[in-house]
């Protein structure tokens, strides 16, 4: 979710990109989502993002209470960043929240380059800067341009196989750049897939 470089022990980059690595892979299962529309229809899968998003805040909730539920506590701990420590993990809710909107508010293929927005681009973007982020961006709490750059190559590949239009993949992939890099946290899983179906459905 964000491109925040990590200074300090070498462990402790480990053990961040780590972190890392497991919430991206649940980001990058969000990828799936058009394809499961396409085998089920939009009403269902709505459905079933809506119950995992209900199955994941009730199974967070006990966690909070300190009782765990297994797999998908142990997972949340293994994905939790520092700043998470003694809250509720709100990373997957917002991811499944953000899915849903994509599909409630853009038709395809619009919807489908948001979701792969915010299923690959944001993603990358934060493993590619605390892997390799050396460049700070002022204003947006710690991103790197590296990550910010990643986010929008990814995009702007995953827009053009979609739409099969440079033009309107690289404006996808430009929003995508300007909205990963804003210090929202994980807000970014509703900014990044509305804003970027926006401009993809507005140069339709």
């Amino acid at each position: 979710m964000d491109t925040t470089t990590t200074l300090g022990h070498p462990l402790s980059i480990t053990r961040e990109l780590r972190t890392e690595l497991i919430r991206k892979t649940v980001h990058l299962l969000v990828a799936t989502v058009p394809l499961i529309v396409t085998h089920i229809g939009t009403v269902a899968t709505l459905l079933l993002l809506a119950a995992g998003t209900i199955i994941y805040t009730w199974a967070e909730t006990l966690r909070q209470n300190g009782r765990d539920v297994p797999v998908i506590s142990r997972l949340t701990v293994l994905s939790s960043r520092p700043r998470d420590l003694g809250h509720f993990v709100l990373g997957p809710v917002t991811l499944g929240l953000g899915a849903m909107m994509a599909l409630l508010l853009y038709p395809d293929p619009a919807a489908t380059v948001a979701i792969y927005a915010l299923a690959f681009g944001d993603g990358v973007a934060s493993v590619v800067g605390k892997l390799l982020g050396s460049i700070q961006l002022p204003l947006t709490g710690g991103k790197t341009l590296e990550g910010s750059l990643a986010c929008g190559v990814v995009v702007a590949i995953a827009g053009y196989l979609v739409l099969q239009s440079w033009p309107v993949a690289l404006a996808a992939a430009a929003a995508a750049m300007v909205l990963e890099a804003l210090p929202t946290r994980d807000a970014d899983n509703l900014i990044l897939p509305a804003g970027v179906g926006m401009v993809t459905l507005a140069l339709l």
